[in-house]
């Protein structure tokens, strides 16, 4: 696998597939594998490379306070360890967050941005959600239990529990076979979800943006969709009317192919220009 010096840490990545690049930036907790079902079908059409964020995987986990900013400044410094002038831009929850701010700091790196289950600013109801899960992991000690236990029922609606058990076993599965993120570094991965605030920015976002969220997502359901595709001009909106937090598992053909319409549709652009 893959790794490169950025900033104060070493970042661990995959690459898979040929094309105009694709980042694929994680969700809380989790490293590049998540997105193991969307780079088979990405990959046919775009260089595919899924990163491993700031305390997680087989990144480097220092202390300190962690922010949806500095894990921007990540994904900057790393395109530009690797070579990367601009590339599309995709992330799931925290993953879109950081894309968000990669968005307005760095808007000439980004060929196209998909918020996935995104949020503009942490409400009460998102930290207390978050906070019960800093709860269990003090409970159980574990950060693979916690997701499967804790996590897992606000991705996934109760009719994926009751008609594919299995499924989730599987994932679950999947879950414990990567790399486990230590208490410490979730903590500050989680304290960085729960101070994200970008809503004030995100007019500053010129890149073609598509915006997904599941129907019967709590966490950061459709609350924050009118915030979102008011201030970022021309975005287009999709909602995944059987899915919950993670449509990316729930309804995958589904996901897969109206994402990739999007991404295919703004490929062999150009990234705008934006002048101050």
């Amino acid at each position: 696998m893959p790794r490169v010096k950025v900033n104060d840490i070493t970042m661990n990545y995959e690459q898979q597939g040929s094309g105009e690049p694709l980042i694929l930036i994680p969700y809380l907790a989790v490293d590049n594998a998540c997105y193991a079902f969307q780079v088979a079908e990405y990959a046919k059409h775009f260089t595919c490379i899924s990163v491993d964020p700031r305390g997680a995987g087989e990144t480097d986990k220092p202390e300190g306070d962690y922010t949806t900013e500095l894990f921007a400044d990540d994904i900057s410094g790393f395109m530009q360890a690797i070579g990367v002038e601009s590339a599309h831009i995709s992330g799931l929850s925290l993953g879109a967050a950081i894309g968000m701010w990669l968005a307005v700091k760095q808007p000439q790196k980004v060929k196209s941005l998909s918020i996935h289950s995104g949020w503009t600013k942490s409400d009460e109801f998102l930290k207390t959600v978050v906070e019960s899960w800093v709860v269990m992991l003090k409970a159980t000690g574990s950060v693979t239990e916690m997701i499967i236990a804790g996590i897992f029922p606000w991705c996934f609606t109760p009719e994926l529990y009751a008609a594919k058990p299995d499924y989730i076993q599987s994932l679950a599965g999947f879950v414990r076979s990567r790399p486990a993120q230590p208490p410490d570094a979730f903590k500050r991965q989680a304290d960085a979800v729960m101070a994200h605030d970008i809503e004030s920015q995100l007019g500053q976002i010129k890149a073609p943006t598509q915006i997904t969220f599941g129907r019967h997502d709590q966490v950061t359901s459709t609350r924050f969709a009118n915030a979102l595709t008011e201030n970022i001009p021309g975005s287009e909106l999709i909602i995944f009317e059987d899915c919950s937090h993670a449509p990316i598992y729930e309804n995958v053909e589904d996901f897969n192919r109206k994402t990739l319409d999007f991404l295919q549709r703004h490929s062999g652009k150009p990234a705008k220009q934006v002048t101050a």
